[in-house]
Formats: C-alpha cells, structure tokens, sequence
C-alpha cells in the first residue's frame, strides 16, 4: 500500500515567487481556513476525507496580504520539493511535453479550496487576484476572463497575451445554454502551402532565422475578438472598468516572478533579436532581468488604453493593426517578413460553434470542437474508457499530492489514448477546409459514436501495447501530417456567483510565441501548428496544411462537465466541473487525467490535479511524468513511492510500453461544485497557479 506523501503544514506553504508567494499563503492556504463541513457533498470532499488527502480550505474574500501586487518580501519565499527544485537543464526537452521552461518546481502538500459563492484558478496570482476582484464586484465569469486575459498577457507574456489565440467554453445558468467561442488564429489570406517552408515560388529557401522565428508564423490574434464576442453576449461590467487593472500594474509595474525570470534566461538569444523585447526582458548587458525586478510596460498600458476606450475592434483596425502588420513583414534582426495586411485584421472573425458534447458515466463532458481536436480527443478517449471499470484502480488511500497510479489503469488509459489520437490525426482539422466523417461534415457523433468506439475498446489487448494504432475506418483518409504541438499557453477556469462558468484556454504557442514584440506585447507564432509541407511523402494533399484565411489545428481542451448523461450540447444541464490545461500536445492527457481521478477515483479536484501526469500520444512511448516527487526524473520514487513505481515501470515495460519518466509541466485547474453548491477548485503544483474565490 502506498504511503500518504510528505505533506507541509498549512502555514508552512510559502512562496512559487515574487509576486505568488504572498497569494499563496493568504489564498491557497490561508492561516485561518476552517475545514471543510464534513456534511459536504461531491466527490472532493469525500476524497479529502476518505482518501488521506490534505484539509478542503475555505476561503472567504479574494483580499491578500499587503504587498499582493509583489513585494521584496515575496522573493525570498520560494520553498520547492527537493526533489524537484527548479533547474536550468542542459538537456533538451521535448517541447511537446515541456511547452515552458519548468521554473517553479512541485509544490507538494497543496490543499483544495473552498468557496460559498465563486471561484478562479488561472496560471499566475496576479491574474487570478484581478478576476477574483472582478467576480467579488458582482461581475460575472465572463468579465473575470477579460481582466485575467488581459493581466496575464502581462505577468506571464511567454505563454499568452493580446497577440495570441485561444478557446472559450461558457456556461449561462440562467439560460442553461453552453456556447463555444474559436478564437483561433487564422492564416493570412496571401499565405500558400510553402508559405512555412519556403519564400516564394522563385527563393526556395527557408524563411529566415526559421519558420517559427520569421513572421510567417505569426497568424491573425483571435483572443480580443473572442473574449468582445463573449463581453457582448455575457459580460455585466464595462468594458474599460475590465481592462484598467492590467493597464494599472502595467503602468506602476509588477515584480518579475521566478518562471517569467526562467523563461527569459532560455529564450535570450531570441528575444535580443528584436529591439523592443530586447530593451524590456534584458538589462543593458544584454542579461535575462531577474525574479523581482520591477517591470513597468507603458506600451502594454498605452495598448490597453486603445482597447479599452476602444473595445476589442481596437486591436484589428487604426494604429494598433497598423503596427501588427508593420512588425509581421518587417526584416527586423534578418528574419523573413510575412505577408499579413490590415485587411486580414479587419476581416477577423471569432467563430461560435456548438459544443462537442459526449456521455461519461454518469455525467456529460463538453469540450471545443475543430479547430481545435482536444475536445474529440478526450470525448473519443473517455468513450472508450467508457466500455471498462476504472472505479476498480481508484486507491485504498491517496495523499494531498495523489498517488501512484496503477500499472493497469495507465496501460488501459494509454492505449485509449493512442486510439483516440489516431482518429484526431486522421479526421480532425479545421472544418471550414477538411470536413469531419459524416453527413454535415461538422459534427463530431461519426467519430463518437458508442458502438464504433466499443469497437475501438476492443482493439485494447489487456496483456500487450499497440505501439503506434491505426486510425478506425469513418471515412476516405486524409493524410494530415505531423503532430505539431503549441510551446507556449495557459488555462483559466471561472464559476461566478450566479452560477455561470467559463473555461478558456489561451496561448501564444511557442515560449514568446515569434519573438516579435510590438506594442508591448508579443506576437504568436500559432501557423507553426500548420504542417510546414502541403503534401505527404506519397504527393497526398495533407488537411493540415496552410491555406489563406484557415486555422491550423490545436490540442488546446478546455473543458466542461455537467450532471446527467446524454445531455444537449446547447444546454447540457446541472454544472459539475470546470478544468483545462496549458501542456502542447498532451493537453488531452492532462484533462482526461483530471477527469479520471475526480469521476472514477473520487480525488478531489487538487489531489486529481497533482497527481502524476501519464499517458500516450499515438507512438510507442508513454510517458509517466517524472516531474512528480513521487515518480522522480529517474523512476525511481521517493522513499516511501520506490516500490510503488518500480511496479509501475516494470509492469508498462513488460507490456511493450517505451515508458519514459521525463517531466511532464502541465498547468491544470480545476473547480468542482458540490451537492450543496459550494466550490472546491484546485491548482497546478507545477507551475505558479492559485486558486481563490469568495
């Protein structure tokens, strides 16, 4: 049996850095939480207290200590797993798996956190403290998107920010209707196949320095125009009162939190390339800025000021497209210019698609369609799973950190994946360009249909791993290439004290996306997820490939799941739980690994969260993330986890799995409701996230 994991004293959970720490211990721990009423309904507080995991914490304003906005104090906070201290490695990584330098390290002993009313996790405590501010003000889970997309487009620029693209899930309680917002990026309308791999039909050389460091990765930022579609069908404040904070910490400045510090220092070679990036990440001699230095943004604020006098047309029309443009196809630092036109900005256009809706066990689970494929590749994985008992892996016990998981429950789930990951790569693309099977050409039920995913379980040998899985028979294949990851991206996840909820998933893909800053922010690099080449070895067209105007395809999946089975898509029904996360590729991994731990394993939301990352894309290895004490980068396990993992390992390798141990950084939230109506969210030990409400 598996030992509880060392937990730390509630007061004893200190800093993730310079600006976190003091939301950490004020928020995520408060000194003063109460536990929670042992009355309590749903699965989070039945596994806080029936499965040794840490105290369910109330917490019961949004209010932190003084210095919240980052303070001297704060940086010497910093206190992290020693087995997983953060390092600046030599090694590369696979950035598939690790879309961001792993700065903050693992935060053991977390605990839940309860709230009566409403409740927000994003990546960074400054973003969660302003849409916490926002939702305490009466605002609802759309205005709290706002606030913290525009703050973490500040304090956390590697990974998201006004030049990037995302997703949207949102829930209206009042209505009960659930709509999906494609904030994609898009392609410009001049780009051809090669547009990635070649200049032009006459210079057949690359783009300069690369693909992703030239302005032909930079693709049309959606995030603005879908969080003004959500304001103008959901939003209860002012648009400008939603902006002002970031454009406030923007103008006074913030502290530099640790793995904004880290990012810079592995990126410097890139952002000195470009003057305005250079002059604001790097000091005089051309160092990375360190953890808590302050950092003021007068052109993010000046920014900010033209949205929010101007609303979200601001960023797609006038000076602010003009200077997008202007950057794109400029020649700066020798890079390849692209071919974006203030004609491509104006003519943006947030897409709002239904929901991609699927039953699981007792509940209903919602997620985006195409562009994105993470919401039918979770739907199609957990279809699977569907036709097995996973309840019969749940723990005897499991501590605040989770637990070891089973050698065949990881087997069973991997190679679900493997299958729901052939499906994507075959079927999935943006829809307005590559149809999915079936009749419409826009619904997802051909490839989540029970009977044919019964038939896929079937595929699943109990005793041996498929390796690489073929794709199901739907429809004529279309070869669509490559699994091309996003680097760079973050999650936010919002239920407000009405009772709606937001889930969004945001990113500028690589780590500082292109490299290219203007205006105080950075530029995406999304057109990279297109395949660089527009036919396959066999002279096949791939559906993935670049066309003027299309969405390359992503994997980001926020998520949404709702009480009953065989809900509507437009209106699924009782909210149960939010969730989504940052992590390229393997996004669909870490949510089904939430999904899982909450509805099969009765966790609550933090221990379901924190517990090893696992699972498989569609190739032999599988990986079990090496980021967890309880794992560790060698496989080896803690002290008290060693027998638990070499089980593990041995078991997956003796059934064919490559199995690697490499880490795994995702950065999961996720905010369960209980039978009695209160919340209980939980937040990513891996990276600087927190969890508050009120």
């Amino acid at each position: 049996m598996l030992n509880t994991p060392r937990r730390r004293p509630v007061a004893a959970i200190t800093a993730i850095g310079a600006s976190a720490a003091l939301f950490l211990g004020a928020c995520q721990s408060p000194d003063s939480a109460d536990e929670a009423d042992d009355t309590t309904g749903g699965a989070a507080t039945e596994a806080s207290q029936d499965g040794g995991g840490g105290d369910v914490l109330s917490a019961e304003s949004c209010e932190s200590v003084d210095g919240a906005s980052g303070t001297e104090d704060a940086v010497a906070g910093e206190e992290l797993s020693e087995e997983n201290e953060a390092s600046e490695t030599e090694a590369e990584e696979d950035l598939a798996l690790n879309p961001e330098t792993a700065t903050t390290g693992f935060r053991d002993g977390m605990n839940p956190v309860q709230t009566d009313n409403f409740s927000v996790s994003t990546a960074n405590p400054l973003s969660t403290q302003a849409a916490c501010d926002v939702l305490a003000d009466g605002g609802s889970a759309a205005d709290a998107l706002v606030t913290a997309q525009m703050v973490l487009g500040l304090v956390e620029p590697q990974a998201s920010g006004v030049g990037g693209g995302g997703y949207i899930l949102y829930y209206d309680s009042e209505s009960g209707e659930l709509t999906s917002i494609d904030g994609r990026e898009t392609a410009p309308i001049d780009a051809t196949g090669t547009y990635l791999s070649q200049v032009s039909d006459e210079d057949t050389s690359e783009p300069q320095p690369d693909a992703r460091r030239s302005g032909r990765s930079i693709g049309v930022p959606g995030i603005v125009a879908a969080l003004g579609e959500l304001h103008d069908q959901r939003g209860s404040a002012e648009w400008s009162d939603l902006v002002e904070p970031a454009e406030t910490m923007a103008t006074d400045g913030f502290d530099i939190s640790p793995r904004l510090s880290a990012s810079i220092e592995e990126n410097v070679e890139d952002l000195a390339r470009d003057p305005d990036a250079a002059d604001y990440f790097l000091d005089e001699d051309g160092n990375a800025k360190k953890v808590g230095e302050l950092l003021k943004n007068p052109d993010y604020a000046e920014t900010l000021s033209s949205i929010a006098e101007g609303g979200a047309d601001a960023l797609y029309t006038g000076d602010l497209a003009r200077s997008i443009v202007e950057r794109t196809n400029s020649r700066e630092g020798g890079t390849t210019p692209g071919k974006l036109s203030t004609a491509d900005l104006a003519a943006y256009t947030p897409e709002t698609h239904d929901a991609v809706c699927s039953p699981y066990r007792d509940k209903t689970v919602c997620g985006m369609g195409p562009s994105s494929s993470g919401g039918i590749t979770v739907a199609s994985a957990l279809g699977i799973l569907e036709n097995t008992d996973l309840e019969q892996y749940a723990p005897s016990e499991a501590g605040a950190d989770g637990f070891v998981p089973d050698p065949e429950a990881v087997h069973t789930i991997s190679e679900a994946e493997r299958l729901a990951y052939a499906d994507r790569d075959a079927y999935v693309a943006d829809t307005a360009f590559t149809p999915l099977p079936g009749e419409d050409g826009e619904s997802a039920d051909a490839m989540l249909d029970p009977d044919y995913l019964e038939e896929r379980f079937d595929e699943i040998d109990p005793d041996e791993s498929m390796g690489e899985a073929d794709p199901g028979e739907l429809d004529e294949l279309v070869p669509q290439g490559a699994d091309t990851p996003e680097h760079g991206t973050s999650h936010i996840s919002v239920v407000d004290g009405a009772g709606n909820a937001a889930s969004m998933t945001t990113s500028v893909e690589s780590s500082f996306g292109s490299f290219h800053m203007v205006n105080g922010f950075m530029l995406n690099n999304q057109l990279t997820d297109f395949e660089e080449d527009p036919e396959d070895e066999d002279g096949n067209p791939v559906a993935n490939a670049v066309e003027g105007g299309k969405r390359p395809r992503s994997s980001m999946a926020p998520t949404m799941v709702f009480n009953g089975a065989d809900n509507d898509a437009k209106k699924p029904g009782d909210l149960y739980m939010v969730a989504g996360s940052p992590g390229g590729a393997v996004i669909p991994q870490y949510v089904l690994k939430t999904l899982i731990g909450v509805i099969d394993w009765g966790l609550d939301p933090q221990q379901a969260v924190s517990m090893p990352n696992f699972g498989a894309r569609n190739e032999e290895e599988t990986g079990i993330g090496g980021d967890h004490p309880l794992i560790g980068e060698d496989g080896e396990g803690s002290e008290d986890s060693s027998e638990d993992v070499e089980n593990l390992v041995s078991s997956l390798e003796d059934k064919g799995h490559d199995v690697s141990t490499e880490g795994q950084i995702s950065g999961l939230s996720a905010i369960v409701r209980q039978e009695d109506g209160t919340l209980v969210g939980g937040a990513d030990p891996r990276r600087e996230g927190v969890v508050l409400g009120g």
